[in-house]
């Protein structure tokens, strides 16, 4: 039980709470009106005026439920606590003054553990305090603990729920981390064999051939510097201590593959454009792969689709991948809630440093595009 407690004095912040967004701003300016309004045709308030000035002077407290959640819950529980003080015992009993069990919800969504612990100390405090000094009898206590315990119960349920889902993000990541730290790993392991066999060639023919020593040691020395390169990448990666596969990569050309018509499902027209010689085995991996994963979502998500497009540039400088589709935009598919297999790709073509993208067309379909330096990973 100790280390329960421990734990939930413990427990950090969550990472996703975000700072004032317009919805903030739309609900304080929604809040104000509907509690002067409530002010003026509500005859049967107690101390009208002075009760409408604090619902309106919490109201902004909404913009900072986010960022600073227990210091909201001390105004607002403070001043509804003190307020009576000053009305002959009266509490303020505004409808609006319902919005302070969004700063409940608030401070166990977004809270820490010890913010939400000292947060429910001063609320249990408060209504114990109108138990015992002001006009609140038993049976309404007992609706204000259980609504007040309900909007606990979602906020917590909330903060595990998005925790959980983070988690699961997390996990994506690091498994496209570990595939393309392999895919790294593979073509490593290429410019080394690369390396040991002109060094085997060079000094097999030194003696007679001393130029052909010579174009060994540039060969050697090319190889040696994109080797560095990947090393350098694959670092980065994070990469688990697992042994790698040693399987072949996929390639650019591999996406020649995904052309034509499966059983059921869109026909997929391939097209590949410039120059592709010289380009790393990570980045045409990585295309292949993004192509490859968008290719399935379309077929699996775009609602009466004839044909997905998949067409891929190569310049001096970057490859373009571009995949489109002439589906229902009206399907399940969302920018707002990325599914995992769009999160991998993101995060592949991040780790290249590149760029991955999807949204719907203007009219029909859904397009995924990708760019990515024509190096791949630098430094």
């Amino acid at each position: 039980m100790q280390g329960l407690l421990r734990s939930v004095w413990n427990e950090p912040r969550p990472p996703d709470a975000s700072p004032r967004v317009w919805r903030d701003w739309a609900l304080v300016g929604v809040l104000v009106p509907i509690a002067v309004l409530e002010g003026v045709l509500r005859p049967d308030l107690p101390w009208r005026a002075l009760s409408v000035i604090i619902t309106v002077g919490l109201v902004p407290t909404m913009l900072w439920r986010r960022t600073r959640p227990l210091l909201m819950v001390v105004i607002v529980f403070g001043t509804t606590s003190l307020a009576p003080l000053f009305t002959g015992g009266h509490r303020s009993e505004t409808y609006t003054m319902a919005f302070l069990l969004l700063l409940v919800y608030a401070l166990f969504r977004w809270g820490s553990g010890r913010e939400a612990v000292i947060g429910l100390m001063i609320m249990l405090a408060a209504v114990g305090l109108s138990m015992a000094f002001y006009d609140l009898v038993p049976p309404d206590a007992v609706g204000a603990f259980v609504v007040m315990f309900s909007a606990i119960a979602m906020g917590t349920a909330f903060r595990y729920r998005s925790r959980a889902r983070m988690r699961e993000l997390d996990q994506v990541k690091l498994l496209e981390r570990e595939q393309l730290a392999r895919d790294l790993h593979d073509t490593v392991a290429h410019h080394v064999s690369a390396m040991a066999i002109r060094a085997q060639a060079g000094l097999a023919t030194s003696a007679s051939h001393p130029n052909a020593a010579t174009e060994a040691l540039r060969v050697i020395e090319a190889e040696a510097s994109r080797t560095l390169a990947e090393m350098r990448a694959m670092v980065r990666l994070l990469r688990r201590n697992e042994p790698a596969e040693l399987s072949p990569g996929w390639h650019i050309t591999d996406l020649e593959q995904l052309a034509g018509r499966a059983r059921v499902g869109p026909y997929v027209d391939v097209e590949i454009s410039g120059d592709l010689d010289d380009l790393p085995p990570s980045v045409g991996a990585a295309i292949y792969r993004i192509a490859q994963e968008s290719v399935t979502n379309a077929r699996r998500h775009a609602r009466h689709a004839t044909c997905i497009e998949v067409r891929v540039a190569a310049d001096d400088t970057a490859v373009r991948l571009r995949v489109s589709d002439d589906g229902d935009i009206s399907s399940v598919r969302t920018v707002a809630a990325p599914g995992y297999g769009l999160i991998g790709m993101i995060e592949r073509a991040g780790l290249l440093g590149g760029t991955c993208e999807a949204g719907p067309n203007p009219g029909r379909g859904w397009t995924v595009t990708a760019v990515l330096p024509r190096t791949g990973a630098t430094t």
